[in-house]
């Protein structure tokens, strides 16, 4: 759950009581206001987090347990914006709408393995690019091979989905996962300048900094979508990056207002 200026309640106040253990100056009444953010953005600094004074997962582990060193930096955001020539407010506004929050599982015997999502339909589609006749395995494995998106067990078990899809070709099996805080799907390895589908799910399991470099060779390798977001034409980015189902949730308005709030108060560097 993320926390942020406005918000009131038990969880807030659980979040103060973290801030104050760990040295901030901060009364703890269960309110979210300018105080609070001003000492979550420290405690980002200080645990070489992405400072845009929310308190998300990462945040609140980082002040249990210190310094995550896969966990997304700040430095890390002002590099994809230099890279891409936009400004450093609009990739923080991605950022923030757009990533899972999480690239890596936390706990748990996956603990540490990127975040997948495993498709069905893309393995289909794979196993016939690679020459191989997918039909015996749908009747086997519909769960795995499959003409129809689904099959979906969530979480860390997708992994388990990823392995089998694996021991009947590991390339397909790479290719039909989407990787990382920003669910690029392993079949644009090619298109994004990796040497194959294995060196890009080695790059996505290093850290989140290099889940967040995939996304920012996703975006130059689409001229329309690098345009949008250089010109924050939200409407436009969120079609192109969400589909045209993008208004359902808003992607287009949450982008802009992301946007805003960021270009008020910005850190180049942690």
């Amino acid at each position: 759950m993320l926390l942020r200026n406005g918000d009131t309640g038990y969880r807030v106040e659980a979040l103060q009581r973290a801030l104050v253990a760990a040295g901030h100056a901060l009364e703890v009444d269960g309110w979210f206001g300018d105080e609070t953010e001003s000492a979550v953005r420290a405690a980002q600094r200080a645990h070489d987090l992405v400072i845009d004074g929310l308190a998300g997962p990462k945040t609140r582990r980082a002040l249990k347990q210190g310094t995550d060193p896969k966990a997304l930096r700040q430095i890390d955001l002002v590099g994809a914006a230099e890279t891409l020539d936009v400004e450093l407010a609009a990739v923080m506004a991605v950022n923030e709408i757009e990533s899972r929050g999480l690239g890596f599982h936390v706990g748990g015997s996956r603990n540490g393995a990127p975040v997948i999502l495993f498709e069905r339909h893309i393995m289909r589609r794979r196993l016939i690019h690679h020459a191989i006749n997918p039909v015996p395995y749908q009747q086997r494995q519909p769960n795995i091979v499959n003409d129809k998106p689904g099959g979906y067990i969530g979480g860390p078990r997708e992994h388990e989905r990823l392995a089998a899809a694996d021991a009947i070709q590991g390339s397909a099996a790479i290719e039909s996962a989407s990787w990382g805080l920003f669910q690029i799907m392993g079949f644009h390895w090619h298109r994004l300048g990796y040497a194959s589908a294995e060196v890009f799910a080695e790059s996505m399991a290093i850290s989140e900094g290099r889940q967040l470099e995939a996304f920012v060779r996703f975006i130059e390798a689409d001229s329309a979508l690098h345009s949008a977001l250089r010109r924050q034409d939200w409407r436009d980015f969120a079609r192109r990056y969400n589909g045209p189902a993008f208004e359902r949730n808003d992607y287009d308005t949450k982008l802009a207002a992301a946007y805003r709030r960021h270009a008020g108060d910005l850190e180049m560097a942690a």
